[in-house]
């Protein structure tokens, strides 16, 4: 009895066993379902951890019950979060779920911060890895704990660091604020604009502004002359047309033509500028350009107007070539002739000086004025046989002048028209100014023993060189010297330059001025210039080469070539000023001599 009912025990005890054992195996299995639905949820639950802001960094510990409200933002409900994560068998797993969807039970922990309470792991925890890892891209494990302390470790996910977002978030304020910058900068432009225009329209002059000269154009606008431009087009087209109407026998369109283009050549007149222009003018423009209208309407051709106009271009340049070629030849003219009426002036002052008997009076009067040797004045040599041309040089030198009495001329002129000089200066003198007129013959130290220029005249071989007959043929081949070759070389009034403290020795500074000048200031303050003890004060005329010694001299010849530098500077004998003093100190005269000499 007593072994049968152990058998019985026995198996009561093994299907007891046997029972818990499925129980608990019930038990496990159920545990792990629940544990895989709950990291399902737990996924669900994740979002991105909160920024690193004062009102996070406050916070020490982070409640489950304290969360809610965060993960329904309705801002960020929608946003997507896509995660990998291994599963209970180790396979690699990816979960996209919304931010809306998200539990309430996990814990965001910011891993530069100690862990909540303690430091004691929470249930549920999320902790980002370090932002510098894996190209600023946060890692976050998250941990879960059943109830049976089973520990398992929720899948990585990578997402945007808190400091990559803070650095957009400062980048999208930057722009902003600069783009309000930009914005007011164009407002302040446009409104400084603005401003400038009223400005210019509240004082802007409509009236015209005169011309002060024929050769200078002052105040005007760019467009100054677009209607007379426009004008001077039209009768250029309309002469073009017309010769097309003419030659295809139109004969009403090209009288018409015609014209029209002598009434815009009678309204142009001699305008040099719109405001020269008759008030009709812009009418006769627009009757013109009708005309030119209806003349293109019947005669336009493209072939024939560009043949037309070659032609017309090719007659106005040999126009234009034929009017500069007697434009020279004028200058020239004038330059060597007098007018007609003035042909014999020289001869008819001399008369009249002869006539009147100024030739006998003059012999009584003292021959010196005192000024003409006071060196407190302002003294001036001219020498000269033009009568007409002396008298500009000194009617402009004394209309300038501040001080017209402090002005003295010494002019030398020849024999032959000594009394022609002194006849038009006793009859056309200048007020206040003195006026000094000599003879050159009358000056005895002048002579071929001291001037060596004298003793070269009278040679056969200067006489030979300037009026025998073995000279080129033509002009062009003696051309290089034809200047040098002018007979007016000859005269002694040209080399006179060159004594000048013998005909004036008690004078220090003496102005010399040539026939050709126009004086058009007071020059007066030339005498106050410190010539550094140099001994001439010329105008600067070393811009160009043919100035240079190399074009006056010949230095081939061995005594040129070792004393002078063929790139130094000429000068020009318009208007010099000499300090009389430093030329006898330096015996120029001699030095002059021994050159003339050699």
């Amino acid at each position: 009895m007593m072994m049968m009912m152990m058998p019985r025990c026995f198996v009561s005890l093994i299907q007891a066993f046997f029972l818990s054992l499925v129980l608990l195996l019930l038990h496990h299995v159920g545990g792990e379902s629940q544990a895989a639905s709950s990291h399902h949820r737990e996924l669900l639950a994740y979002r991105r951890p909160l920024q690193d802001c004062p009102g996070c960094t406050t916070t020490t510990t982070t409640t489950a019950s304290s969360l809610p409200a965060l993960h329904y933002d309705p801002d960020l409900k929608d946003v997507n979060i896509v995660a990998t994560y291994s599963d209970h068998h180790g396979n690699i797993r990816l979960g996209s779920v919304k931010m809306g969807h998200l539990s309430s039970s996990w814990l965001f922990h910011n891993p530069l911060l100690p862990l909540p309470n303690n430091n004691k792991p929470p249930s549920q925890l999320v902790t980002p890895r370090d932002s510098f890892q894996n190209d600023s891209r946060m890692e976050e494990s998250a941990s879960y704990s059943s109830t049976n302390q089973t520990e398992n470790h929720f899948p990585h996910v990578e997402f945007t660091s808190p400091a990559k977002l803070k650095r957009q978030s400062l980048r999208q304020e930057r722009r902003a604020q600069r783009t309000l910058e930009l914005i007011q900068q164009d407002k302040e432009s446009d409104k400084q604009m603005q401003e400038a225009a009223i400005h210019k329209s509240m004082t802007f002059e409509n009236s015209l502004v005169g011309k002060y000269s024929i050769w200078r154009r002052d105040f005007e606008s760019p467009n100054a002359d677009a209607i007379l431009k426009l004008m001077r087009d039209q009768i250029i087209m309309a002469k073009a047309y017309a010769h097309i109407a003419k030659s295809k026998n139109a004969s009403n369109l090209y009288l018409f033509l015609m014209q029209q283009s002598r009434e815009n050549q009678r309204v142009l007149g001699k305008a040099t500028s719109d405001a020269d222009l008759p008030s009709r003018a812009l009418e006769q423009a627009k009757a013109m350009g009708h005309a030119l209208s209806l003349a293109k309407d019947e005669l336009y051709d493209c072939h024939e107007l560009a043949k037309k106009f070659r032609a017309m271009l090719q007659s106005t340049e040999r126009n234009v070539d034929g009017l500069k070629k007697k434009g020279t030849f004028l200058i020239q003219l004038a330059a060597k002739t007098f007018p007609q009426p003035l042909h014999c002036l020289s001869l008819q002052l001399a008369a009249d000086y002869f006539l009147l008997g100024f030739n006998e009076e003059e012999e009584d009067v003292v021959k010196k004025d005192a000024k003409f040797e006071d060196p407190s004045l302002y003294h001036y040599a001219i020498f000269s046989d033009n009568v007409l041309a002396t008298s500009v040089v000194v009617n402009s030198t004394v209309l300038n002048a501040k001080q017209p009495e402090k002005h003295v001329f010494h002019i030398v002129t020849d024999k032959l028209n000594f009394a022609a000089m002194k006849m038009w200066f006793r009859v056309n003198a200048p007020a206040d100014a003195t006026i000094q007129v000599e003879n050159i013959n009358d000056f005895k130290w002048l002579n071929s023993s001291y001037c060596s220029v004298l003793r070269q005249l009278e040679s056969a071989r200067l006489k030979e060189y300037y009026f025998k007959a073995n000279h080129p043929s033509s002009i062009s081949a003696g051309a290089d010297n034809l200047k040098y070759r002018n007979p007016k070389y000859l005269s002694m009034l040209n080399h006179l330059r060159f004594y000048l403290p013998e005909v004036y020795p008690k004078l220090d500074k003496i102005l010399f001025l040539d026939d050709d000048i126009v004086v058009q200031k007071d020059l007066a303050p030339l005498w106050e210039v410190d010539m550094q003890g140099k001994v001439n004060g010329a105008v600067e005329t070393c811009k160009e080469s043919f100035h240079r010694f190399d074009k006056y001299l010949n230095f081939s010849n061995p005594k040129i070539s070792e004393n002078f530098d063929a790139g130094a500077c000429g000068w020009a004998f318009g208007m010099n000023m000499f300090d009389l003093r430093e030329w006898r100190k330096r015996n120029i005269t001699g030095i002059y001599h021994y050159w003339q000499d050699m």
